[in-house]
């Protein structure tokens, strides 16, 4: 007697299998498709977990760096307000930080703006007293108001003046020097003083 081997899909091949086919098809299909999103799963989790990861390290650098920025700034507010107490001097704080005193009003000068042109002598120091630079050595300073190349905290400063007044300007570093100073007489991150004598 001739013994028939058992094969699993055989029946796939016999004429009443014909209604079986697709089931079992659509089984295999669908069990493939299973395995390949079980597979595929841990992958998509690591990269996703991956840029979560990256996010919250950006926005960790970035809160640090702008708790920094803020130390350093509330620092020199703190440095520029004692200067003007402990020298008695009325400074006017501005909204972009800026300090200025007029110790000689000019009487009848005109005010200074935007494409302003002038001329003043100065004296550049820091808070604690340090002489930086100055007209009688580096000569006098001619500019265009709000287009020249030097400090932006100049530029912001000397609007709140008119011609021929004599002031004081307390510059925060990062509307002077900022990070890195100048790399020669004014350190990194510090606010600087102009003693100014705006010609008419």
């Amino acid at each position: 007697m001739r013994q028939t081997l058992f094969h699993p899909l055989l029946f796939l091949t016999t004429p009443s299998a014909s209604l079986w086919r697709p089931v079992v098809f659509w089984f295999l299909f669908l069990g493939s498709c299973f395995l390949a999103l079980i597979s595929c799963g841990p992958a998509k989790d690591d990269t996703h977990t991956k840029h979560a990861m990256k996010q919250i390290n950006e926005d960790s650098l970035r809160k640090q760096f702008m708790k920094a920025n803020q130390m350093v700034i509330q620092k020199e507010n703190d440095e520029m307000d004692y200067y003007g107490k402990t020298h008695k001097m009325p400074f006017i704080k501005t909204s972009s930080g800026i300090r200025y005193y007029v110790y000689k009003a000019s009487e009848k000068g005109d005010s200074i703006g935007e494409g302003s042109l002038i001329s003043m002598d100065y004296k550049v120091s820091l808070l604690d007293g340090t002489e930086c630079y100055s007209s009688t050595t580096e000569g006098k300073k001619t500019f265009e108001v709000g287009h020249e190349n030097i400090e932006s905290g100049i530029h912001k400063g000397v609007q709140y003046l008119k011609k021929g007044d004599h002031a004081i300007l307390l510059i925060p570093s990062h509307l002077a020097h900022g990070l890195l100073g100048d790399m020669k007489k004014i350190p990194p991150q510090v606010p600087i003083l102009y003693d100014i004598q705006i010609s008419q």
